[in-house]
Parts: structure tokens; C-alpha cells; sequence
């Protein structure tokens, strides 16, 4: 049977709805399948890529498809950069000092190399440079959003007519290649160098695996925790506004991962009696459930056949980028970062950063720290890198080489 030409639009409401089954497809995969767990592949990621599978054959197969409205997704992107922010503690700021500068150091350079590769392959192929800036930094580091800002541009001022369709297939691809290798990075860290984590901690994001069948979280503690967001929430959309009308734009989750930060470091300060939920298993809950749906719902709505029509030269040059970060990661990113746990954890996160996302590198590293215990430095300087820094610099090299 063929539906010829058929476009089914899946509203919020069930979008969000088939996130969550997709997320439970990919836990109870995980589960059976030994193999996904011990390399540490996120539940998500799992249940999304199969989901990205299915829609891919329901196009190919019977020209059906289906495009999700993403709505919800986005706000749980919010939830979750603000439940980080509320398990930051001071002692982890000030220890993250060093280590920040040093990982966006790293970061800074492996921009430039990435940018390098994608030139470079691009030149290789005999394709345009602008291509090659498109494959790169502004599609791999950059993500969907910067590959959607700068392909009219590129478009326009350097006739690559189909611009958009390259950024938003090598972004797609980045994130699915991003998804895959920080697990398996961590795996070789660990195994290699036998690290661990702390044995006597939760990971503050998550519950870990040898938890998830009892915790015990109660209806109050749930709720003390979604009022808790959602006051950090509203005063980070107020500073939002705030440094917008300042000039400065930054993404509403950066302000509300630092508003969540700073409350949390103060508010317990100054009422001491107050119940405030840093680091419970409430939040926990809440924190991984938000991160784990909106990773399910970027990846079971990738449009992989937007990668076929390219799939030769892109391929190549995405296979230059991820041997490229791998080099980075092992070499330079996990010895500089300290060679310990922490740093292990972080260069998994660092493989989501490079060929993917923010949220990538989150689920990358959450994956890792349910199974061997908590980084928390880690979740508190790899967002603040990835999510603030990076596009201002993306952007400088992004234009500078267009100009050349």
C-alpha cells in the first residue's frame, strides 16, 4: 500500500506524548540489551535513533511523512539547564574555576580545527570553501540552530542554492554521530586508565541504575520541586529580557541555568528552615525526565532522508570530523582536563560539544555517571562552555572564514 504524497502533522500534545513511549522503548532496550548499557549509549538516544528509523521507512517505503510539532521539547530543554543550575553548590563553582578556563581553551582550538577539517574536505572534494564552513563549525559545533542562521547568508553571497538542506543534514548527522561516541569514549577512559567515581554519591542528574527500582519520592516533593523551576524559570526569562534590551542576546535556558545557580547558592543562605530541593531525588526525577524526552523527541524527529541526496561527499567529511574529535578527546581533552574521573566524564561530554549539542554532551555524560557515579563539575562547566561561549566564537571564525 502506498499513501502518495501524504504529510502528517503530529500536534504538541502527541508529540510529547510519543517522546515518552519512544523513551521507554530505548530504557527497556537498554535494559535487554547488554551491550548499550556497558557502552554507556543513553536511553534516548536508543529509543530516538529507532523512532528516526521508522519515520525513515515510512517515507521511503510508503512516501508517508511525518513532521512533530517540537513545542514541548523546547521547554524541557528549560526544565533541565534550570535543575542543573539548582544542584550547583559554590565549593563546585570555585573548583570549576581552573578547569573552565582550561575546557574552553580546548574548546576555542578545537573550533579552529574543526573549522580546518571542514575547509579542508570540502577543498579535497572539489567542493566550494563556503561548503565546507556550512560542514563544519556551523552545522557540528554550532548545531541546527547556527546551520539554520547562517545557510541564507551562505546561500545568498556565495550560491550554494542548497545550503539549508547541506547545514541541517550535517547537523542531523553530527547529532546522531555525537549521541554514539561519548559513551564508548568514557568506556576506553575508564577501562584504560581503571578510574571510577565516587562510590557514596548520587549523580546529580539521574537516579542510578542501581536505584531506579527505589527511590521513593512522594506527591509533595515533586511539586516543591516544579514551583522551585518555575520561580527560576520566571526570573531567568526576566533577566533574559533584561540583557536582551542591554544587547546582549543569550539562549533563555543560559539565563535560567545561571538564575538557578545563584538562588541556589543564597536562598538556603538566608532561609535556613526552608525545604529547598538541590540535589534531592525529586529533582533528580525531574531533571532526567526532561533531559531524556527532549533528547527522544530531537532524534525520533530527524528527517533522515535529507542525508541521502548528500550522503557521498558529506559522509567523507563528517568521517574526517569525528576521527578528528576522537584525536582531540583522547589527546588533548582528557590529559589536560586532569586524567581522572572527572576528566573522563567531561571528554564524553566533549564528543556530544563537538559533533552535536548541548544536550548531547549532557546525555553523554549523564549516561556515564549513572552507571560509575557523579562528576558535578562537569555538568556545571561543560554547559556554561558549550551553551554561552561557543557560539560567540563559532560566530567570529564562522565569518572570518566566509571573508576569506
Amino acid at each position: 500500500m502506498v499513501f502518495d504524497g501524504v504529510d502528517l502533522q503530529i500536534p504538541d500534545f502527541i508529540s510529547y506524548t510519543i517522546g515518552i513511549i519512544v523513551y521507554f522503548i530505548g530504557m527497556h532496550l537498554n535494559h535487554r540489551v547488554r551491550l548499550l548499557q556497558e557502552y554507556n549509549i543513553p536511553e534516548p538516544v536508543t529509543g530516538g535513533l529507532l523512532a528516526a528509523l521508522v519515520v525513515f521507512g515510512l517515507h521511503s517505503f510508503l512516501q508517508v511523512d511525518i513532521t512533530f510539532d517540537l513545542e514541548s521539547r523546547d521547554m524541557l530543554l528549560i526544565y533541565f539547564f534550570t535543575s542543573i543550575g539548582l544542584n550547583a553548590r559554590m565549593s563546585d563553582l570555585i573548583a570549576g574555576g581552573r578547569p573552565l578556563g582550561t575546557l574552553l581553551g580546548l574548546t576555542m582550538v578545537f573550533i579552529l580545527i574543526q573549522s580546518a577539517v571542514g575547509i579542508g574536505g570540502a577543498t579535497l572534494l572539489g567542493l566550494p570553501v563556503p561548503a565546507g564552513v556550512l560542514v563544519g563549525t556551523a552545522s557540528l559545533i554550532g548545531g541546527h540552530g547556527t546551520a539554520i542562521a547562517w545557510a541564507p547568508e551562505i546561500a545568498a553571497e556565495h550560491g550554494i542554492a542548497n545550503a539549508l538542506e547541506i547545514g541541517v543534514a550535517s547537523a542531523t548527522l553530527g547529532l546522531v554521530i555525537a549521541s554514539l561516541i561519548g559513551g564508548p569514549i568514557a568506556k576506553y577512559l575508564l577501562g584504560r586508565y581503571a578510574l571510577s567515581g565516587p562510590p557514596d554519591d548520587e549523580p546529580i542528574v539521574g537516579i542510578s541504575h542501581e536505584n531506579e527500582s527505589t527511590e521513593r519520592i512522594n506527591h509533595v516533593s515533586i511539586m516543591s520541586v516544579l514551583l522551585t523551576l518555575h520561580v527560576s524559570i520566571i526570573i531567568g526569562y526576566v533577566a533574559n529580557q533584561a540583557i536582551a534590551e542591554a544587547g546582549l542576546r543569550l539562549p533563555l535556558f543560559v539565563t535560567c541555568l545561571l538564575t538557578a545557580i545563584l538562588l541556589s547558592n543564597t536562598v538556603p543562605v538566608f532561609f535556613p528552615r526552608m525545604r529547598w530541593p538541590a540535589r534531592t531525588r525529586a529533582l533528580a526525577v525531574v531533571s532526567d525526565f526532561s533531559l531524556g524526552i527532549f533528547l527522544a523527541m530531537s532524534l525520533m524527529s530527524m528527517q533522515l532522508w535529507t542525508i541521502a541526496g548528500l550522503a557521498g561527499p558529506l559522509l567523507l567529511i563528517l568521517a574526517l570530523h569525528t576521527l578528528a574529535a576522537l584525536v582531540f578527546v583522547l589527546f588533548l581533552v582528557f590529559p589536560l582536563m586532569g586524567r581522572d574521573y572527572q576528566a573522563a566524564v567531561l571528554s564524553a561530554g566533549f564528543g556530544g560539544i563537538a559533533l552535536g549539542a548541548t544536550p548531547t554532551a549532557i546525555a553523554n555524560m549523564t549516561a556515564v555517571t549513572k552507571t560509575h557515579g557523579p562528576a558535578p563539575m562537569a555538568f556545571i562547566i561543560v554547559p556554561l562552555v558549550s551553551a554561552f561561549f561557543v557560539d560567540i566564537a563559532n560566530a567570529i571564525v564562522i565569518q572570518t572564514a566566509l571573508n576569506l
